[in-house]
């Protein structure tokens, strides 16, 4: 089985580079591209290109524009790379009769209830960044193509950019933080994400009647702050140098934190399609938290 791997240096790629390369010929590519093959989701005739050269037997696509507040002042770009570049790899993978499977988001919701999303649920994104992945969503559906769309939320990684890393950092630096308290959701670790995908591929390989939305985050909810909160406590356990108190970590709410993209309130998934299909058990979003910590501790001992 050959598999076409785009973003494989983002959080997720980075993971599934490690967690595909055991079933299947991997080709992987960031967006510089290499070898004349093109990564470049500005690019829609080079992404094309490049499927029809490597012809894969699965496309999966990790790349996509992430920077979710400055996309309300980029919706061209961010339509372009989330919104219509998925297009062609549907349209793309299907000519050659492979799988594709793409990366979405609980941003795709406006965030309102309290209830769990479910993959049924109409998609009514609040900002730049959930409409162009909602486009890309729908762009695949009506492809035509063999995909799973896996939707996730809150993903995080020992590496890049990501509300983990920024915790700690600030929590090494700072005597006191505020963090948002109505928003709610479950952590999810890219390596779960990435397991997850290599876990139900075979699977799906063997059944087309398989094809379509999963939702696929870590188990349980909880918001920003107690997510914060539990995480600054698990590191001072570790030995990180924490300056920040438990009782300097204040709540705030959403409009006391205003930002450039609006953001979903309700931001729970329910995967219970996932589990059912595919036999797959979630572990508990504080399961990660821990994993990252050690990892991210390991890497600064020198383990």
């Amino acid at each position: 089985m050959k598999i076409l791997l785009f973003g494989r240096t983002g959080q997720i790629g980075w993971e599934l580079e490690r967690a595909l390369a055991p079933i299947g010929q991997l080709v992987s590519l960031d967006e510089e591209g290499s070898e004349g093959l093109c990564g470049d989701f500005t690019r829609p005739e080079a992404l094309a290109e490049t499927i029809q050269a490597v012809s894969p037997d699965v496309v999966v696509n990790a790349a996509a524009y992430t920077a979710v507040d400055d996309a309300e002042s980029e919706p061209e770009t961010v339509m372009a790379v989330n919104g219509e570049a998925p297009g062609v790899l549907a349209r793309e993978a299907r000519e050659c009769g492979a799988w594709l499977v793409h990366y979405s988001t609980e941003y795709v919701y406006d965030g309102s209830g309290d209830r769990p999303w479910r993959e049924g649920d109409a998609p009514e994104p609040l900002n730049a960044y959930g409409r162009a992945k909602r486009e890309g969503d729908r762009a695949i559906q009506a492809s035509g193509c063999k995909h799973l769309i896996l939707r996730t939320s809150w993903v995080y990684a020992p590496r890049g950019k990501n509300f983990l890393r920024t915790m700690l950092r600030l929590a090494c630096s700072r005597e006191a933080l505020q963090v948002i308290d109505d928003q709610y959701g479950a952590p999810t670790p890219a390596e779960l994400v990435a397991d997850i995908t290599a876990q139900v591929l075979p699977t799906a390989l063997g059944d087309s009647g398989k094809s379509g939305i999963y939702h696929c985050t870590a188990a349980g909810e909880t918001t920003w702050h107690d997510y914060a909160c539990y995480l600054i406590e698990q590191a001072r356990e570790m030995g990180w140098p924490i300056k920040v108190s438990n009782d300097a970590i204040a709540p705030i709410s959403t409009e006391g934190f205003p930002t450039a993209a609006q953001r979903p309130k309700n931001c729970r998934l329910d995967c219970e399609r996932l589990e059912r299909t595919f036999g797959i058990a979630r572990p508990d979003w504080r399961v990660g938290v821990e994993r990252a910590l050690k990892e991210l501790g390991n890497r600064e001992s020198g383990q």
